[in-house]
């Protein structure tokens, strides 16, 4: 796994082409630290995406197998690699980025479902593909896709395993946008050109009450909503946005 900084973006690219980028239980928890490593003061974003022809075939089986698996420590390692990478995007102060460069496979595809933004090049394909091994969904895939694409939908990718297309996948609200492989480094460029004009840290605290009110009733919802606003008045950035629309000029965040 690659990891760079540049110009306020933190990207990192999976680099095992021969395995269509498939994750370890190492590479998954290097990610998560990764992304938990990143503070708003130092980065705008981070980036995930994949080198070669593959975005992320998802878990790499090969090095997962094991004769006599025990149910306590399956479960442990899934939760501390593959369940902490899905905490460390949800809860990440800066948004997270899934530039789909080919294929996204199992937690490939829950990668791109997790993350903020998600574009993918127009050739690449995805599958929910864990029941295709006799699994269910993990990396918070049976918690986010009837979120994204509703259940009768997440039913459907979850239990056949079907590959769609990326043009399919963003009409069905799973990706941003699907765009021509050769467009897709630019596309990403633009919405990052926009996030560095935004305040990151208000932008977190939008990203924090979103998925915290996801699942709320309505009451405790505005609760949270009006705390979580209470905190965004408190910063230097909305100081500087309001004083900025006063006084006729662009904001400097």
């Amino acid at each position: 796994m690659e990891i760079s900084d540049d110009d306020g973006v933190r990207t990192v690219t999976f680099d095992r082409p021969g395995v269509m980028n498939a994750l370890t239980m190492e590479t998954a928890t290097e990610l998560a630290e990764t992304i938990e490593d990143v503070e708003p003061d130092t980065h705008d974003a981070v980036v995930i995406t994949g080198e070669g022809e593959a975005f992320c075939a998802g878990g790499d089986i090969e090095t997962m197998v094991d004769t006599e698996p025990n149910a306590v420590e399956t479960f442990d390692g899934i939760a501390e690699t593959f369940g902490r990478v899905v905490e460390s995007a949800l809860t990440s102060r800066v948004p997270v980025v899934a530039k789909v460069n080919g294929d996204a496979v199992g937690a490939g595809l829950a990668l791109a479902a997790v993350s903020d933004f998600a574009y993918a090049a127009e050739s690449a394909k995805l599958s929910c593909a864990f029941v295709r091994v006799g699994l269910i969904p993990d990396t918070g895939g049976t918690f986010l896709l009837p979120q994204l694409v509703g259940l009768r939908t997440a039913k459907r990718l979850t239990m056949t395993g079907e590959f769609i297309s990326a043009a399919e996948a963003a009409e069905l609200d799973l990706l941003n946008d699907a765009v021509p492989d050769d467009g897709l480094d630019g596309r990403v460029e633009e919405l990052l050109e926009t996030l560095r004009k935004r305040p990151t840290e208000t932008v977190g605290l939008t990203k924090r009450a979103l998925h915290e009110n996801a699942s709320k009733h309505w009451r405790e919802a505005l609760d949270h909503e009006n705390t979580v606003q209470t905190m965004a008045r408190d910063t230097p950035e909305h100081e500087e946005g309001v004083a900025a629309f006063l006084e006729g000029r662009d904001p400097k965040f």
